[in-house]
């Protein structure tokens, strides 16, 4: 039976091959092999076997799947990399530095806008992949020539991202850890300015940026985390009618489990989320009770007689003005 093997390379670059004698001499995590590639031989190292291989190299989606619903991969592991094997590919490693610088020198003889940021050299030496950024497209049809004439191999130029240059050089993150990119995150996914909105971050970029320039990974996967934890807050600005009245909520603390109030008086006070719920239930049951109850009949009001009105004395009534006519001829003396 066929296996599938996750195999890591330089600068968190991975591939899926196939193993097709696991049983007698199955791989193991960390295992240095030589695979097939497209043109020659590499060298990596197995990061992901069996069930978890598969279901990874199935959500890659870069093969199509094969009848039985597995991934068909095209390219296989040859054999276990010999001690021999790996000190050729620490050489290279080593080598790399120096290939980076050349190719720097080369790019400012061009006079062109890219910076290169990694090369990588195949364990062959078959073939050599510069990585660089660039705002903008880059006619480096020249420079390849350049470079294939200087290293006497297959130049290989690919255009990276911001957050892929990031993950292939690795570093250390404002929070003091290996990038998350780097690390342990699968693939990069989007990262909008909404998601810092949702938790409530402050909008500067320099709070939540990477070193990559870009908004920060965690913003994406800590999303849900944030998104669920607030479910069980009230919203803030929301008015809770309290035993001490009616209160507007002010914020929320979802790690605390605290929640800021402010009363009518222009007072504020801290609560706990399960004290608050208890408040508001016991409030509302009083409120309740206080409307269920029946309503106190209020006394008649007394109505005081009609005074009369003296006699020859009747209601004002509005005086008519005497319309006089007009002199003129026939008129009366």
């Amino acid at each position: 039976m066929t296996a599938v093997v996750e195999v890591r390379f330089k600068g968190n670059r991975k591939e899926y091959f196939s193993w097709p004698a696991p049983e007698p001499h199955p791989l193991a995590l960390h295992d240095a092999v030589i695979v097939e590639v497209e043109r020659g031989e590499d060298l990596g190292r197995v990061s992901a076997l069996g069930e978890l291989a598969e279901k990874k190299c199935t959500r890659c989606g870069n093969c199509a799947l094969g009848g039985d619903g597995r991934p068909a991969v095209t390219h296989r592991v040859l054999r276990r990399a010999s001690a021999d094997d790996v000190r050729r590919a620490e050489e290279l490693r080593h080598d790399e530095d120096d290939v980076r610088k050349k190719v720097r020198e080369r790019v400012t003889h061009h006079g062109l806008e890219m910076k290169p940021s990694d090369a990588e050299w195949q364990w062959d030496r078959r073939k050599l992949t510069v990585y660089f950024t660039a705002e903008h497209r880059v006619d480096f049809r020249a420079l390849v020539r350049d470079l294939a004439a200087m290293f006497r191999t297959r130049i290989d130029l690919r255009q990276i991202g911001a957050r892929d240059e990031a993950r292939r050089l690795d570093g250390v993150g404002r929070c003091g850890r290996q990038y998350c990119s780097a690390g342990w995150l699968p693939e990069l996914l989007p990262v909008g300015l909404s998601l810092a909105k949702d938790q409530h971050l402050s909008l500067n970029p320099s709070q939540i940026s990477g070193p990559c320039g870009r908004l920060l990974c965690c913003l994406r996967f800590e999303h849900e985390f944030y998104v669920e934890s607030r479910k069980r807050f009230p919203k803030e600005g929301k008015v809770l009618r309290t035993r001490a009245g009616l209160e507007k909520v002010l914020a929320v603390d979802i790690f605390r489990d605290r929640v800021t109030l402010r009363a009518e008086d222009g007072s504020t006070r801290v609560a706990e989320l399960a004290d608050l719920k208890a408040d508001v239930e016991q409030a509302g049951a009083l409120l309740v009770t206080a409307e269920s109850a029946p309503p106190v009949a209020a006394p008649p009001a007394s109505v005081a007689p009609a005074t009369p009105a003296p006699a020859g004395e009747g209601p004002e009534r509005p005086r008519r003005r005497r319309r006089r006519g007009r002199g003129g001829p026939g008129a009366g003396a």
